[in-house]
């Protein structure tokens, strides 16, 4: 317990020291921009796009602007589309879906009214596996197709009856349908996937339904512009002008499926960093700046407490030092020369020393553009605080015998 007070005493000077060097320029859009920007380029040097990282800090920023405080990460869509450089990614406002647009339908449509679909367009005819049905001649059979295309033809008639000019179902069309959403003007979309039409779904405003009855209670998405474009060598569908004003798409071209996964993978890491700094606008300067200046306070907290808990406090402060440690080590650099060096700066007032991998020496932050967000930092150092008071009131530690694996031969 005198460790936990201890940790939780150094955890509170830590959040205060760096609660007294946050800078927040919510007021001034120009300098918050700027400042997401420097995140997100700080976020991306580690990850595979450092390359393009200015490109790609551009398209996020862009990207979490539209969504104006939201952290709904939904309606920021990426397509990945092999081919081309990382370069040739970007950013487009509205919502693409890869598909294709079927023959003899409208590739180009304005003002579209949406309905957004989940139900079996593929029963006019006899499925042959399906069904067994006994008759005593093929006239019979050819009714019974009949009845069954008659019957497709009503549903048809049902969802056109809906006043719309795009349907997009989640299943197959078949060919007779398609045809007479063809006839009627109707832009049909068939098997969308299912992520694809829950995000379109949300985005145009509309609902997903699955019952045509009654077209009163169905919610149908609008758009401005519904058109076919190419990316790459692949037919996709471009709804422009949606609902949803902070949808939009992020394109990412590349030499390989692996690369576009990791590409993927860092630019949803610096998606969640902005969107949350956008809500919590307050920024610190990064590169193991913030814990030398923790670790500072944490000391100097240390030496002013009487009894045992100091030693916990001091063990803090020593934790704290181990995350420009590591920063040095990554890089092959010194770490004990380069900690003894910060640890020298930061006696200065004010000081923005950090370490600046690519000169292998201590840099000033400030002037490099080295950013993190204050909420992630305070959540990293709650978190971390917490999980080690877990662990220390652990008294014991009861191991079940592992279970016997049963011999398959």
């Amino acid at each position: 317990m005198t460790i936990i007070a201890g940790y939780r005493m150094a955890a509170e000077a830590a959040r205060k020291a760096l609660l007294e060097k946050v800078m927040d320029n919510k007021q001034d859009a120009e300098k918050f921009k700027e400042d997401l920007f420097k995140i997100a380029m700080t976020t991306l040097s580690s990850k595979i796009l450092s390359q393009d990282k200015e490109h790609f800090a551009k398209l996020t920023v862009d990207a979490v602007m539209r969504l104006k405080g939201s952290t709904n990460l939904e309606s920021i869509q990426i397509i990945k589309k092999p081919g081309g450089s990382l370069k040739d990614s970007f950013l487009d406002e509205g919502f693409i879906l890869d598909k294709k647009i079927g023959v003899g339908q409208p590739k180009r449509i304005e003002n579209a009214k949406i309905l957004v679909a989940n139900t079996a367009m593929d029963t006019d005819k006899v499925k042959i596996y399906g069904a067994r049905v006994r008759v005593d001649s093929m006239a019979k059979v050819a009714e019974i197709e009949g009845a069954e295309k008659e019957k497709m033809r009503e549903k048809v008639q049902k969802i056109i009856n809906h006043g719309i000019n795009c349907f997009v179902n989640r299943q197959l069309i078949y060919n007779f349908p398609e045809e007479l959403f063809a006839d009627a003007g109707v832009l049909a979309i068939e098997h969308a996937d299912f992520d694809g039409i829950e995000r379109l779904a949300l985005v145009t405003g509309g609902e997903i339904a699955s019952t045509f009855d009654n077209p009163e209670s169905v919610k149908l998405g609008h758009c401005s512009l519904i058109e076919e474009i190419m990316i790459g060598e692949d037919k996709l569908i471009h709804f422009s002008g949606v609902e949803m004003g902070q949808a939009c798409t992020i394109v990412l071209r590349g030499a390989s499926p692996h690369m576009l996964d990791e590409a993927e993978r860092s630019l949803h890491d610096a998606l969640c960093v902005l969107s949350q700094t956008v809500n919590d606008s307050r920024v610190l300067l990064g590169g193991g700046w913030p814990e030398m200046v923790m670790a500072k306070a944490v000391d100097e907290l240390a030496r002013r407490t009487p009894g045992k808990r100091s030693h916990a406090v001091e063990a803090f402060s020593r934790a704290l030092v181990a995350i420009p440690t590591t920063i040095a080590d990554n890089a092959g650099l010194d770490s004990a020369e380069m900690i003894a060096q910060l640890r020298a700066e930061h006696q200065k007032e004010d000081s923005s020393a950090g370490i600046d991998v690519i000169s292998g020496s201590v840099g000033n932050m400030a002037e490099l553009g080295i950013s993190e967000s204050f909420k992630v930092k305070q959540a990293v150092l709650l978190s971390a605080t917490e999980a080690s008071e877990m662990i220390l009131r652990v008294d014991e530690i009861i191991t079940c015998a592992p279970r016997q694996r049963e011999d398959r031969m």
